[in-house]
């Protein structure tokens, strides 16, 4: 039987990246996209962030073949972790 983590309907891929955040309030931060899905993204970052807020991203890759990831996502979770906070998020919308 596979354990509960394995149920997901699309997989998660271990990404480890910087990632650039745009608040609501046009603020932008740099955190870290530590796992990456076709319908979520787990961040790290510094400061909390509410629940139901939404952000915008870019996930710039290593290489210059590809084009940086850029999406519209909802804060479903904000748990600290160590000096910061581990965020659960929805992408709502691919923009690039």
């Amino acid at each position: 039987m596979r354990d509960y983590s394995e149920k997901r309907d699309f997989h998660r891929m271990q990404v480890n990246s910087e990632i650039e955040i745009t608040n609501a309030r046009g603020e932008v931060f740099t955190g870290v996209c530590r796992d990456l899905s076709a319908t979520g993204m787990q961040l790290f970052v510094q400061q909390p962030v509410a629940v139901g807020e939404e952000l915008k991203t870019m996930l710039r890759p290593t290489g210059e073949q590809i084009p940086p990831l850029e999406t519209v996502c909802e804060v479903v979770r904000c748990e600290a972790e160590g000096d910061g906070y581990l965020l659960g998020t929805t992408i709502n919308e691919v923009t690039q």
